[in-house]
Parts: C-alpha cells; structure tokens; sequence
C-alpha cells in the first residue's frame, strides 16, 4: 500500500527460490521453516537487523504478515490514527551464503488472505489525486475515508460497497505481496513507505504466486522482508491503498552465487520483468528498461541495440503505483519473443 499512515493488510506468501534460466525452476523438496509475525516483532524499515529466523538455501518459509494498519482497522468508525505504524513487516530472514555480489531468489508458491475482509482507504495528503507534500495545492486536503472489502473465499472475490449509494460489485481476488524487499546496502536504514533498489514498497501485483523475485544482496544473509499483503489493486494504486488484507505465505528461497543485479526482478515460465523505481516517472521507466535490456543481452545473446529494438516493439509496461516516494514500473517481454537462453 502506498498511504503513509500504516495500512497494509495481511496476506499468506509462499516463496520460491529459483536461478536466472529460461523456464522459472520447478519448487524443490526444502525444510519447512515456520515463523509467526504479531505486532509485537514487526519492523518498520528495511536495514541491517537482527534476524528473526535463518533459511538455509532450498528452504521453505511458512509465514504471515499483517497488513499496513498492522490489522488494527476493522469495523466502521475506526480511523487510520489507530494504525500503530506504516506496513509493518515480516522479518528480516537471514539466507545462509547470502553475500554481497550474489542475487537472493524468492519464489512465490501459495499466497493466501487470512482473514474475511480487507480495507480500503483515502489518506489526506496522500494519493495520485490529492494535494501531497511533493504536489501541494490551494484546495483542502481529501477527507479521510475507509471502505471495507468482505472477501468471499468460495468464489475468490472481494466486494466493493459504495459508502454514498447502494451500489456493489464483486472484484476478483489476486493476492500478492505489496512490500518485499532486502535490507540496502551502506548500512542504511529505509522506511517500509519507499520502493527502491532493494524492493520494498514495490506493490508490484508482479509479487504473486508463480514468480520468482530477484534481489541484490547487499549484506551478509540477504535479509528478506516482506509485508503489505494486498488482494486485488488497481494499476498506479491512484488512491493511496489496494485492498489491504492481511496474508499466510509459503516461499522458497535460493541464492545465486556470483551473480551480481543492480534492481529487483520477477519472471516465470513465460515472461522476464525488470523494476524501475524513481521520481519522476519516466526516471523510473528508463532503469526499468535499462535493466531489462541489460538481461537480455547477458541471458539471451542480444546485442544492445537489438534488444532496445525489439523491446520497442513487444515490450509491455505496468505503472504499479505512483503515490510512494518513488513511483515504479515494471518493464516486461515474454520469453516467446526471446532466442533460446545462453547455456
């Protein structure tokens, strides 16, 4: 979630680690690793900390996470001031031979809403179409709002309820993590608000089950987050919120030795994904790019210039949300398109 004053649902994630390869890696047989995330051990940045659990690679961590209110909205009359904090986050998870230079792989394998409904909110100073700190206006702010989402599990849909007429409609169900993320390099500490190199408050629906996420590792284990769990929302998230539910997980992790990224990365059986995340937009939009050319060129043999070529002509864009700190995109071309990967 993107609004600033703590509000992220909770959400099941299951993670899987995999390598750079054509074909996203089948999930291996790992020990299962169980963690329970409460309020009382959540953390608030992504930084170099003491870790709550270690995972060996191959490992399967069995977790949850609250979401970005900390679960503490849930009935009308409730209001965001009761948020202990802004996405709370599962974590850190220490990856044994995780090391500078090397890429953490997380493979997404169930993800799952643990709970009967999800929030929505308007946050004033917030959201795409608000006046915020970065774009002030003379207008007064937007009022404080806050629907709720009764999510129906037999048919995987969450209902929206007009709060000013009596109209509903049935929204389908896609959970995925909106915060998951390493600690940063430098020894810097970096609010649970901000996308960045490192992921982060990416809300990139891109972090669903089937996809392995890449990470720099940037310090000694890695260091794994994750929180914000969303059920459904809506490109650039313009409000401020998806549905912010809380989530159970399930993921496997991985490390790839000697294998240097500069962003974060999805793929699955079909497509590769590269995260740009950066004020203004279009910044966000060229390192997305860059990245993605970068791969292909390492990968799968391009040239440079033909690869630029070719993403010009099938490359497909998702503005995942623009009311963070740093706006993001994730830039992506289905593998169809691509040669047959290096060996």
């Amino acid at each position: 979630m993107g609004i600033r004053v703590g509000w992220r649902s909770r959400f099941i994630l299951a993670l899987s680690v995999g390598v750079f390869a054509g074909s996203t890696p089948s999930v291996a047989q790992g020990n299962v690793v169980k963690y329970q995330g409460t309020i009382h051990n959540v953390k608030y940045v992504y930084a170099t900390a003491e870790p709550v659990a270690r995972l060996k690679p191959g490992d399967i961590l069995d977790t949850n996470t609250l979401d970005c209110f900390g679960d503490a909205i849930r009935k009308p009359g409730d209001t965001l001031s009761m948020a202990p904090g802004d996405n709370p986050l599962t974590g850190p998870f220490y990856v044994e031979g995780a090391e500078p230079g090397d890429t953490l792989a997380v493979k997404i394998l169930s993800l799952e809403v643990n709970g009967d409904q999800g929030v929505g909110a308007l946050g004033p100073g917030f959201g795409a179409l608000n006046a915020t700190n970065y774009t002030p206006m003379l207008h007064a702010p937007l009022p404080e709002k806050i629907w709720f989402y009764p999510i129906d599990h037999a048919t995987n849909t969450a209902t929206f309820k007009a709060l000013d007429s009596k109209f509903e409609v049935k929204i389908p169900v896609h959970p995925f993590f909106g915060c998951i993320g390493v600690a940063p390099a430098g020894g810097e500490a970096r609010s649970s608000i901000v996308p960045a190199e490192f992921g982060g408050n990416m809300d990139a629906p891109e972090a669903s089950v089937g996809n392995t996420v890449y990470f720099p590792v940037n310090v000694k284990g890695g260091l794994l987050y994750l929180g914000d769990g969303h059920a459904a929302m809506g490109d650039g998230e313009v409000a401020g919120a998806a549905i912010e539910v809380p989530l159970r997980a399930r993921v496997q992790v991985d490390v790839i030795k000697g294998h240097k990224i500069n962003w974060p990365r999805f793929e699955n059986d079909t497509a590769i994904m590269a995260v740009g995340a950066y004020r203004p937009v279009d910044d966000a939009l060229r390192i997305a790019f860059t990245e993605l050319v970068g791969w292909i060129q390492e990968d799968y043999g391009l040239s440079q210039l033909d690869a630029y070529e070719l993403l010009g002509k099938v490359a497909r864009i998702r503005l995942a949300e623009m009311v963070d700190p740093n706006y993001v995109v994730v830039a992506s071309i289905e593998k169809k398109y691509l040669p047959a990967k290096k060996k």
